[in-house]
């Protein structure tokens, strides 16, 4: 979700946003590298390296049993491809992020776990079903004999390595159940594309496109069969605070006219 039409109240105005495009790697990641004792014997997690790395983008992905947290902070939307990944939304405009500060800290509220989970990262190795914890090499995050290595003397993994290892299998196995939902409420029809329509400082009006929401009157009208098979897989609770999270439309507009009146000043 990278676009959007920033426009005066009256004109209504929209361009359609699409999914974040980031290539053939993951949001962030720039040089995702298997860890490795002998390679990386010396390397190390730079310390308070913040926030920075998310500067410039409006949307992160969610995992289900994190919704209940991000209702209470962020819109929660699906993207409009046929993954419908469930993504926060940060910000109102292209290359906005409303929750960084300038320091590199973020803004009171609680923090994605795919942020949390950088500069760590699973990968699958071709021909294998192992999955490889990786770092991602990139010297605005780590360093050489660094203050906080991934390997002891003895080339065993610190508790740094193993606290990662540990995040990174807890969020790889609720990123499938993430894809079990998504694909069930496709596959229900629950799903419908919107448009936000924002007003901010200065009498402008963001329309804010591109996105899916699940349709509370096609949730309404769902079969007792279907309706009890959501129930039935504990689902209800994230569907519920999906909807709920549309109040978080205002708490954007509420921190983008903040920033533009600082920066008018």
């Amino acid at each position: 979700m990278a676009k959007n039409k920033t426009d005066k109240a009256n004109k209504g105005e929209k361009t359609e946003t699409g999914a974040q495009d980031a290539g053939s790697l993951p949001l962030f990641y720039k040089n995702p590298t298997p860890l490795d004792a002998k390679a990386h014997g010396e390397l190390g997690l730079k310390k308070d390296f913040g926030f920075k790395f998310t500067d410039g983008v409006n949307a992160v992905p969610v995992n289900l049993i994190e919704m209940p947290q991000i209702c209470h902070f962020y819109p929660i939307a699906f993207s409009p491809d046929g993954n419908a990944t469930p993504v926060a939304i940060l910000g109102l405009r292209d290359n906005e992020n409303l929750f960084l500060r300038k320091d590199g800290g973020w803004e009171d509220a609680y923090i994605p776990a795919y942020i949390r989970r950088y500069p760590f990262i699973f990968s699958e190795l071709p021909g294998g079903d192992q999955l490889t914890l990786c770092v991602d090499h990139n010297d605005s995050v780590v360093e050489e004999k660094g203050k906080q290595p991934f390997f002891d003397k003895e080339g065993k993994p610190t508790e740094l390595a193993q606290n990662a290892l540990e995040f990174c299998k807890s969020y790889h196995a609720a990123a499938q159940q993430t894809t079990e939902f998504s694909k069930t409420l496709i596959e229900k029809d629950l799903l419908v594309e919107r448009e936000a329509q924002i007003n901010v400082a200065g009498n402008q009006r963001i329309n804010f496109s591109g996105f899916k929401i699940i349709d509370e009157q096609k949730l309404a009208q769902l079969a007792d069969k279907d309706f009890l098979e959501l129930r039935e897989k504990g689902w209800l609770p994230f569907i519920y605070a999906h909807l709920f999270s549309g109040a978080q439309w205002q708490r954007l507009s509420q921190l983008l006219s903040t920033q533009m009146d600082k920066n008018a000043s």
